[in-house]
């Protein structure tokens, strides 16, 4: 696959699918900005996998429910690179609970982290964007922003906000040559996974048309394409990664 910038910030990429989408850029040649808050060691560990494998990449730290944070970390990013390419919003948190036993803030640490987090990356990255004339922003959603689930009012929630502020954002930004999508995984193989036990894994699975979970490999791989060039009339989209699950 072909691209045509150089530079990709992930957020929450110290683990699961960032550091699969980490790696596969990194395998793609692309200069990979690791963004973790606070995974550092995982973060350190990963960036020295990719450098192992000859890959391009370096660790920082923001949280990007912080918008200063945030705006402090991609002014550094242009300094040293002088652009920003391509943006993967995949940082996430859950706090499930029934709405009746949710707190507020609950609710509220779900929605900053990984709603206002897309929000404020976007709105940073698309500045540097439209001044280039030239860049790709990926957000991870969920399928449980399409569907909704039972105890993760406030994950489903913040999950479906990143389905329509895509699609709003790739309608603000395509006259600038901007393309913004985004991917819906179903359930893959991450730390929220581990936790279950075989039955509880055999209900998901048996739900799934391909009968396994997914890898993060295959959010990764999807994540690649839609920066490529060979995606470039793609815009606004939502692609449902769930192994026939939705079906």
């Amino acid at each position: 696959m072909g691209y045509k910038g150089s530079v990709a910030i992930i957020s929450g990429a110290s683990k699961g699918i960032g550091a699969a989408i980490a790696v596969e850029l990194a395998k793609k040649g692309l200069n990979v900005i690791i963004n973790y808050n606070a995974s550092e060691e995982q973060a350190m560990k990963l960036s020295e996998t990719i450098k192992k494998e000859q890959g391009k990449c370096e660790i920082k730290k923001f949280d990007v429910s912080n918008f200063a944070e945030v705006e402090a970390a991609f002014a550094e990013v242009v300094d040293k690179y002088k652009t920003i390419d391509y943006l993967v919003n995949n940082a996430g948190i859950v706090s499930d609970n029934l709405i009746i036993k949710m707190k507020e803030e609950e609710f509220d640490r779900v929605i900053k982290t990984n709603l206002y987090g897309v929000f404020n990356c976007s709105k940073i990255a698309a500045k540097y964007m439209i001044k280039q004339k030239f860049g790709v922003i990926v957000n991870i959603s969920s399928i449980i922003g399409i569907f909704g689930n039972a105890g993760q009012s406030n994950y489903a929630a913040s999950k479906a906000g990143i389905i329509g502020f895509t699609k709003s954002l790739a309608k603000e930004l395509g006259s600038r040559n901007i393309r913004v999508n985004a991917v819906a995984p179903g359930f893959i193989e991450t730390d929220m996974t581990e936790s279950l036990n075989i039955i509880q894994k055999k209900l998901l699975t048996d739900k799934i048309s391909l009968k396994r979970l997914g890898s993060g490999e295959d959010i990764a791989n999807v994540v690649a394409f839609l920066l490529s060039e060979e995606s470039s009339y793609i815009t606004g989209e939502v692609i449902n990664v769930s192994g026939g699950l939705t079906i």
